[in-house]
């Protein structure tokens, strides 16, 4: 009885040994002007995990919208620094991938109507 070892698809080897969720690497849809002109060519703007991956998020957006990705480009955001009563602060840092896709559409603002 010899099995023949399988290996795991991309799916699920992007998250072993990671325990993360796909839908807690994405954490919403960027709403903007920007975002908007980009759906035109088939790209969608999400604010992802800070430790996400382009792996773990190419994968996280097939899994969730159930559509086939082309690319993933990251970019990092600095926190603003603001002003406050008691001195300065700062806002959190962010994360923001442009996901583009190979084939379907994603209907990310729920539009039923």
């Amino acid at each position: 009885m010899s099995e023949t070892p399988t290996t795991p698809s991309t799916a699920t080897s992007a998250f072993a040994g990671i325990g993360k969720d796909p839908r807690d690497v994405l954490v919403a849809p960027v709403v903007s002007e920007k975002s908007y002109a980009l759906l035109d060519q088939g790209k969608y703007t999400f604010l992802v995990d800070p430790r996400a991956n382009k792996t773990e998020i190419k994968v996280a957006v097939e899994k969730v919208f159930g559509v086939k990705v082309a690319s993933v480009n990251t970019l990092n955001r600095e926190g603003k620094k603001r002003r406050t009563r008691t001195g300065t602060g700062k806002r959190k840092d962010t994360k923001r991938a442009v996901v583009t896709l190979r084939e379907g559409t994603i209907d990310i603002f729920g539009g039923g109507a």
